[in-house]
């Protein structure tokens, strides 16, 4: 940040707002303590109000790590039972190095006290760290593994671990922190929480509350560049290159991850105002549009796939996956103007954030022919790109103040902050959201592309053909997460002159293999009534109902 010849009048602002945001007391030294004897009734309040807020912090942390389950959830869900351990496991361990990677080197980078415009350059592994900011550093790892998490399920079922391990470590320790510097930290170049005249067009910084742009953006950005290089599962296009369907194996699980999702959202949103006891009205807002994104995001995606579904087939279908996808799309929408937009704002932001994931959807896989089986880049890169649009256009001119107040200017005239165009703004928000989509795209891309190129020059990007076809569970972890075979049980054994006992698993396998020829039949009868032409195919693989074998 360039020197703004601030007076001491505003240095001593500048000073107490910053510590207040990231969690430091003047006081405190490597070890905080209270002074001894008797403190006055306004110490005591005071002292209670930071510990209020330290808690806040702490459970909203609490509230966005549990996003993780979520997210194993969701992955779990949307890949085939051959796969699950796989999936699951990988999101315990990017959580795992991913806390190491945030100890040692992230934390200082995103948040150290001696910092520039461009990283922080001290608190290397909590090196100094005052106590009072512990709740921060948990805080902000929690929204480090988010950003890692979601690039699981765009290379899911045909990645190696060594490279799912590695780029985990490599982007909490350096990818991700650089932008949430640049973004959240008081001297960042981005940042819209403490802007001088000098600053991105005179005083904007870019607004993304929450993380559309530093967290979800930068993770769909990510799996995008780690879906390409590693290429399409087994099966995902035929010869002539057209889209074949790889359903996973349990709508159950998958939307069981979202409803934790979106639970944990009232963490990652709210939580983001860092304090409560006087930003409740900040919280409660962010809270509030984000419950209406998400509704709208998800009615949006599940009319739209109805009309598709009515137009290609003539009959509607209820699209579940969809649908929760949508409730996603929405979330990660209203993620970076949760607490500047009015409720109307954030019903339209749902909106178009359904309509976007859509699109983007359908552009990846038809156009781009990216194999993404969650949908990550869709949800997180593009609707990301969108949430960061959206609090552009429909950010309110009293939300913006009340949310980012300190803004140090030489010509009070120019000391406002602008706000979003569609409601009265001048487009400076605009301007600056296009800057910060531009440089996170660069910054992510220009890291991971080559670094998913070398992992696969040295041939770890992705298993073995052989292993891939046949299940990572049964290869790498000791067999499939749901046995069907239980080889050597007493069900699979009958004691001379008994009567054949029932074999359950052996019966419900037969079930399974009838009801998946009966979707077959029912998919080929379909589409001779649909297209009134043509012979009926019997490529099984087309029409697989998901059950994994």
């Amino acid at each position: 940040m360039a020197d703004s010849a601030l007076t001491p009048e505003q240095l001593a602002t500048v000073k107490e707002q910053v510590f207040k945001a990231i969690g430091f007391r003047e006081e405190d030294g490597p070890v905080v303590q209270r002074p001894a004897g008797p403190t006055s009734a306004s110490d005591t309040d005071a002292e209670a109000a930071l510990d209020t807020d330290a808690f806040f912090v702490l459970f909203s942390g609490y509230l966005v790590f549990f996003m993780q389950c979520g997210f194993c959830m969701l992955c779990a869900g949307s890949v085939r039972g051959k796969n699950a351990k796989n999936i699951i496991l990988k999101n315990l361990l990017d959580a795992c190095f991913g806390a190491l990677g945030w100890y040692l080197a992230g934390y200082g980078l995103a948040f150290g006290e001696d910092s520039n415009d461009f990283l922080g350059v001290s608190n290397f592994a909590l090196h100094d760290v005052p106590p009072s900011r512990y709740h921060n550093w948990l805080f902000q790892y929690a929204f480090a593994a988010a950003a890692t998490t979601i690039v699981s399920g765009a290379v899911a079922e045909r990645t190696s671990f060594v490279v799912y391990l590695l780029y985990a470590l490599f982007l909490t320790s350096w990818v991700y922190p650089i932008i949430a510097h640049w973004v959240w930290a008081p001297t960042g170049w981005l940042s819209a929480r403490f802007v001088y005249k000098s600053s991105l067009f005179n005083g904007t910084g870019l607004l993304d509350f929450a993380g559309s742009g530093v967290v979800h953006l930068t993770g769909g950005l990510a799996g995008m560049a780690g879906a390409w290089i590693a290429g399409p599962r087994l099966g995902r296009f035929d010869a002539s290159g057209k889209a074949r369907e790889i359903p996973g194996h349990s709508a159950s699980l998958a939307l069981l991850g979202v409803f934790i999702l979106w639970f944990g959202w009232y963490g990652f949103n709210p939580g983001s105002a860092l304090a409560i006891v006087d930003s409740s009205e900040i919280a409660a807002l962010a809270a509030i549009t984000t419950t209406l994104s998400a509704a709208a995001g998800c009615i949006t995606t599940l009319f739209i796939s109805m009309a598709i579904s009515y137009n290609a087939t003539g009959s509607i279908m209820w699209d579940v996956i969809g649908a929760g996808n949508g409730v996603l799309a929405g979330l990660v929408s209203i993620t970076a103007s949760c607490a500047v937009v009015r409720p109307w704002a954030a019903c339209a932001i749902g909106v178009f954030g359904g309509l976007f994931y859509t699109l983007s959807s359908s552009v990846v896989l038809h156009a781009l022919k990216v194999d993404d089986p969650l949908d990550a880049v869709s949800i997180h890169g593009g609707c990301g790109m969108w949430g960061l649009i959206g609090a552009a256009l429909f950010a309110d001119e009293r939300l913006v103040h009340m949310t980012y107040p300190t803004i140090l200017n030489d010509d009070t005239s120019q000391a406002r902050r602008h706000f979003g165009l569609l409601v009265g703004g001048n487009g400076q928000l605009l301007a600056s959201a296009v800057v910060g989509i531009v440089v996170i795209v660069g910054w992510v891309l220009g890291h991971m592309v080559p670094f998913f190129l070398l992992m696969k020059k040295m041939r770890f990007m992705r298993v073995d053909p052989q292993q891939e076809a046949e299940g990572l569970d049964i290869v790498h972890h000791g067999g499939s997460a749901y046995p069907r075979e239980l080889k050597g049980s007493s069900t699979d054994k009958l004691t001379a002159g008994s009567e054949p006992s029932f074999n359950a698993v052996q019966n419900s396998k037969v079930i399974r293999d009838i009801m998946n020829d009966v979707e077959i039949m029912k998919g080929q009868i379909h589409r001779v009534f649909a297209n009134q032409a043509g012979p009926v195919s019997r490529d099984h693989s087309e029409h697989s109902v998901g059950w994994s074998r």
